[in-house]
């Protein structure tokens, strides 16, 4: 049996104005699913990008503006956001307090390309 605690996932700066804490992943066993919280500064977010597979982002706290290709919307405490596989998809702290959001992604490997980038950005496989 496998236990994950919060308190052994130390939060990473992953760009300006963005925390990330892994909480499962293949790092820690995961076979099929990868999931992480992020504390987001105003005004700070998530370029335009994209994965290879389904995501959920759930706002646990603030509120963001979302973008899936042209289409944005606000989405708030409580609401969720579902992501298709393999379209662009972004989101920015629209708010005056930090953002709280849980993500889920269909892969126990993150993988992300970032709009006009030529290569993949991969985090928390099993060795990194």
């Amino acid at each position: 049996m496998m236990v994950v605690d919060v308190r052994d996932m130390p939060p990473e700066q992953w760009r300006l104005g963005v925390e990330t804490r892994m909480l499962v992943s293949a790092r820690n066993g995961a076979r099929h699913l990868c999931i992480f919280e992020q504390w987001i500064a105003p005004g700070a977010g998530a370029p335009t990008h994209s994965h290879p597979v389904e995501e959920v982002l759930t706002v646990r706290e603030g509120e963001a503006e979302m973008w899936i290709g042209e289409e944005r919307g606000i989405v708030t405490s409580g609401q969720s956001l579902i992501v298709p596989a393999g379209r662009m998809h972004g989101f920015r702290n629209s708010g005056t307090a930090t953002l709280h959001i849980n993500a889920v992604l269909a892969s126990p490997v993150f993988e992300a390309t970032v709009e006009g980038a030529t290569e993949v950005t991969r985090r928390w496989g099993e060795s990194g």
